[in-house]
C-alpha cells in the first residue's frame, strides 16, 4: 500500500507532465501554420499531394526575356532550368530583381504552372544566391 505522501507526488508528477506534454502540442500546432514550405518548379510539377491553399515558396531562376509589367502587376517565370512556373506579383520588387538572377516567391499556387505571390525575396547581391534555389538548381542538373 502506497503512503498518502506517495500517492500525492505521483499525482502532481503525472498532473505536471500532462501539463507539459499539453503546452507542447500547443505550441507545435501553433508553429505549424506558420511554416511555409520551400518548392522548386520541377517539385511542384511531380507533386501529386500539394495544396493550393496553403502559403508556399518557389524559388529558382527569373527566366530570360519573360519579365513582363502592367500597371497593377508584375508577371515573370521562374525556371529550375527543367520546369518552369508563371508568377503574378502585385507589389513593387526589389532593387536587385532582375532576369537570370535567383529569386523566392512566397504566395500561394493556383494551379501547378501559375504562382500568385504576396513577397519576393530577392534581396541579395548579384552574386548571392539562396542555398535553397542553389539545391534545387543542382538536383534538376
Amino acid at each position: 500500500m502506497l503512503s498518502k505522501k506517495v500517492k500525492s507526488r505521483i499525482f502532481i508528477l503525472i498532473l505536471s507532465l500532462t501539463l507539459v506534454t499539453a503546452i507542447i502540442f500547443f505550441v507545435l500546432k501553433s508553429l505549424e501554420e506558420n511554416v511555409v514550405y520551400f518548392f522548386s518548379p520541377t517539385e511542384i510539377h511531380n507533386k501529386s499531394d500539394i495544396s493550393f491553399n496553403k502559403k508556399i515558396r518557389v524559388g529558382g531562376l527569373v527566366k530570360e526575356n519573360s519579365i513582363s509589367k502592367n500597371e497593377k502587376s508584375i508577371n515573370f517565370i521562374i525556371t529550375d532550368l527543367k520546369n518552369e512556373i508563371i508568377v503574378s506579383y502585385g507589389g513593387s520588387v526589389p532593387n536587385l530583381f532582375s532576369e537570370g538572377k535567383g529569386v523566392v516567391a512566397e504566395g500561394k499556387l493556383k494551379d501547378k504552372k501559375y504562382f500568385i505571390a504576396d513577397k519576393i525575396l530577392a534581396k541579395h547581391d548579384e552574386n548571392y544566391m539562396p542555398p535553397e534555389v542553389k539545391k534545387a538548381l543542382e538536383k534538376s542538373n
